[in-house]
C-alpha cells in the first residue's frame, strides 16, 4: 500500500490534502465547539435571568403591600403618642385601638410593638388570642432572642425585614420592622409578619433538571436550600457557620469574590441579575445573582448548563459541515496537487540544499511568473545572499566568541583576572619551577566604605589593583580573589624575589593617597602574605598558605609583609608609612 501511494502522484496529493483536512479539522471542530458553547452560554444566562426576575416579582409582590402598611401604621400619632407616655392610660387606648385596626389589613391579622422606653412588647395574632392582654413581656439584651430589636434599632430609619427561618416547623416567615423616631432618639419598633414558606418551597424545591436554587440574606448566610442542612437559621444578630454561606459552596477564592462582585451590582441598582461561570467540583457552572431589595435577600441560581441544554442537537449541523467540506476538499485535491504541491516539493528540495550548504541548488528553480514563480527566483537570490554572508558571519562569530572568553576571565570592575582566569593561569604555569604567590588585603576596607560611601571603595579597589599590576610588571598576574582581596602569580619563585615584589607591591599602594571621585585623598594600606608555591601544588593549598600568612599579618598590626616559611614562619618588620 505504501509503495502504491508512492508511485502515484494523484494519490500523493490526495493523501496530503486529506492530511491537511485533518490539520484543519482540528482548529475548526475547536471553533464549532465554541460556537456551540458561546451559544448554550447565551441560551442559559437568558434562561438564569429570566427565572430570577420571574422569582424576583414573586417574592416581592406580596411583600410590598405589607411594608407600605407597617411604614404607614409606624407613621401614625396616635401610636408615637402612646411610646413617648407609655403609662397614660388614654395614649394606651387610642395606640392599641390604631393596631388593631391595622391589623384586620395585615396579610398574617398580627403585629408586634416595643416600646423602647420601657422594653415592653406587645402582641396580638389573628385569633385575636390577646385581646386586652397584648403586653406579653419586657424584652432584655441579656436574652439571645431579643438580639433581633437591639439589631435594629441600631439601623436607620424606616422598615427593615428580618427573616426568621423555623427549623422545626418549616416555616420561613419574614418580620417587618419599622423603627419609630423622635429626631434621633428611638420610640419604638413595630411591624407585623407575613409568611414566605409556599413561595420558598416553590422556588427552591422546583425539579428542574441541572438547577439548584437558594436564597442568601445580605451577608451571605443562606435562608433557604433544597439541602436543609445548608440554611442558616435566625442568622439576624447571629455569628453565621461559614459552612452555611452562599460562598463556602465555592472552591476558588476568586469565584467567591466574583459572586460577592456580582451581588454587589445588583444591589446597586445597575441591573436587576447578574450571571458569571465559576467552578464547583470540577465544573464550570453559570451562577445567577438577583435581589429581592424590600426582603433583603439575593436568590441565587446554580446552573449545570451542559444538562439543561443537550449538545447532542448541535450534531447534525457539525456532520452536514464535515461532509460539505470533505467534498470540496476531495475536489480541490487534484487542482492542488498539480499547481502546487510539485512545484512546492521541488522548492522544498532546494530549501533542505541550502540548509546543508549548498547554496547553489536554489538557482535552478522554476521561471513561471506566478506566485510560486516568484518566490522560487527571490528565494534563489536570498541564498546567494545568506551564502556570502554566511562566511563573513561566521568568521566574527570567532571573533566574537574570543572576546566572550576573555570576558569571562576578567573582573568587571577592575579588569584583572577573576577566580576563573586566575585559576586557569595557575594551572598552566611552568611546571619544573617554583611560583611565588601574594594574597593582599585593603586593610580596614570596610571603615572606608562607612566613611566615604560604596562609590568611593569602588574607586579604592579600582586604583588598588592598577597601582599592584603596574609594581608586579609583565610576566606575572593579578587577579581579583575578593571583595578586596587581591592575588598576584610570580613566575620566578626565588625567596628572595618573591620577599622585594611584595614590597614593591606595598610601596606602590601606600606611598601616595588614591584621590576619591570628590577630590578627596584617602590613604590606604595593605597586608600582604607570601608563600612558594610548588611545581605540583593545588591552586586550594597554594592560597591556604599565603591565606595562613595574611592572616598572620592582620594580627601582627596589619600593614606589613609576612612569608609563609615552612621552617621558621619568618616576616619582616612592620612598615610603617604617613
Amino acid at each position: 500500500m505504501r509503495q502504491r501511494i508512492a508511485a502515484s502522484l494523484r494519490a500523493r496529493v490526495l493523501l496530503l490534502v486529506l492530511l491537511g483536512f485533518a490539520v484543519v479539522a482540528a482548529p475548526a471542530y475547536l471553533a464549532f465547539d465554541w460556537i456551540v458553547g458561546s451559544t448554550i452560554v447565551q441560551l442559559g444566562t437568558l434562561f438564569a435571568e429570566k427565572q430570577i426576575l420571574y422569582d424576583r416579582y414573586r417574592g416581592l409582590e406580596a411583600l410590598n403591600r405589607e411594608v407600605s402598611l407597617a411604614e404607614t401604621l409606624s407613621g401614625a400619632q396616635a401610636v408615637r403618642d402612646w411610646a413617648v407616655d407609655e403609662n397614660d392610660p388614654e395614649r394606651r387606648r387610642r395606640g392599641l385601638g390604631e393596631l388593631e385596626h391595622f391589623r384586620q389589613s395585615f396579610a398574617d391579622k398580627s403585629y408586634f410593638f416595643v416600646v423602647a422606653s420601657s422594653g415592653n412588647y406587645y402582641f396580638n395574632n389573628a385569633s385575636n388570642s390577646f385581646a386586652g392582654e397584648q403586653y406579653r413581656y419586657t424584652i432584655s439584651p441579656d436574652n439571645p432572642r431579643d438580639k433581633w430589636y437591639y439589631t435594629t434599632a441600631a439601623l436607620g430609619d424606616g422598615c427593615h425585614l428580618n427573616v426568621d427561618n423555623d427549623r422545626n416547623l418549616g416555616v420561613t416567615k419574614v418580620w417587618m420592622n419599622c423603627v419609630i423616631r423622635e429626631g434621633r432618639k428611638v420610640l419604638g419598633i413595630l411591624g407585623t409578619g407575613i409568611d414566605l414558606t409556599a413561595f420558598v418551597k416553590e422556588v427552591v424545591n422546583v425539579p428542574q433538571y441541572g438547577v439548584t436554587a437558594m436564597f442568601a440574606d445580605r451577608g451571605g448566610a443562606i435562608q433557604a436550600h433544597r439541602d436543609r442542612s445548608l440554611v442558616a437559621y435566625q442568622s439576624l444578630g447571629h455569628d453565621v457557620d461559614a459552612k452555611k454561606s452562599v460562598f463556602s459552596l465555592f472552591e476558588r477564592p476568586e469565584d467567591k469574590a466574583r459572586v460577592q462582585h456580582l451581588m454587589n451590582q445588583v444591589v446597586a441598582g445597575g441591573s436587576l441579575v447578574r450571571s458569571a461561570f465559576v467552578r464547583i467540583d470540577g465544573r464550570d457552572m453559570l451562577v445567577g445573582v438577583g435581589y429581592l431589595d424590600k426582603l433583603g435577600w439575593f436568590n441565587v441560581t446554580l446552573m449545570d448548563i451542559d444538562k439543561i441544554i443537550d449538545r447532542r442537537l448541535f450534531w447534525p449541523i457539525g456532520l452536514l459541515l464535515g461532509l460539505a467540506v470533505l467534498g470540496v476538499a476531495l475536489v480541490l485535491s487534484i487542482i492542488f496537487g498539480r499547481q502546487v504541491v510539485d512545484r512546492v516539493r521541488r522548492l522544498d528540495r532546494a530549501v533542505r540544499a541550502v540548509q546543508r550548504g549548498d547554496f547553489g541548488a536554489a538557482e535552478t528553480q522554476s521561471q513561471s511568473p506566478d506566485e510560486i514563480g516568484r518566490l522560487s527566483r527571490r528565494f534563489a537570490d536570498m541564498a546567494k545572499s545568506v551564502g556570502a554572508h554566511t562566511q563573513e558571519l561566521e568568521e566574527r562569530v570567532r571573533e566574537r566568541t574570543a572576546e566572550l572568553e576573555e570576558l569571562a576571565f576578567r573582573d568587571g570592575q577592575t579588569g584583572v583576572l577573576n577566580r576563573r582566569g586566575f585559576g586557569s593561569v595557575y594551572g598552566k604555569r611552568t611546571p619544573d619551577r617554583q611560583h611565588g604567590m601574594l594574597l593582599i588585603d585593603i586593610d580596614r576596607f570596610k571603615q572606608a566604605n562607612d566613611s566615604f560611601g560604596h562609590a568611593a571603595g569602588d574607586a579604592v579597589v579600582i586604583e588598588v589593583a592598577l597601582r599592584i599590576s603596574a609594581a608586579i610588571g609583565p610576566g606575572n598576574f593579578c587577579g581579583r580573589w575578593g571583595g578586596d582581596e587581591f592575588i598576584v602569580l610570580l613566575a620566578d619563585g626565588a625567596p628572595n624575589l618573591l620577599r622585594s615584589v611584595a614590597y614593591a607591591v606595598m610601596a606602590a599602594v601606600c606611598d601616595s593617597p588614591i584621590i576619591l571621585p570628590d577630590g578627596k585623598a584617602i590613604n590606604v594600606t595593605i597586608s600582604v602574605g607570601a608563600c612558594l608555591a610548588e611545581p605540583d601544588e593545588p591552586l586550594e593549598h597554594a592560597t591556604d598558605l599565603a591565606d595562613t600568612a595574611l592572616y598572620m599579618a592582620k594580627g601582627e598590626g596589619r600593614n606589613r609583609v609576612v612569608v609563609f616559611d615552612p621552617k621558621a614562619l619568618s616576616e619582616a618588620a612592620p612598615i610603617s608609612r604617613a
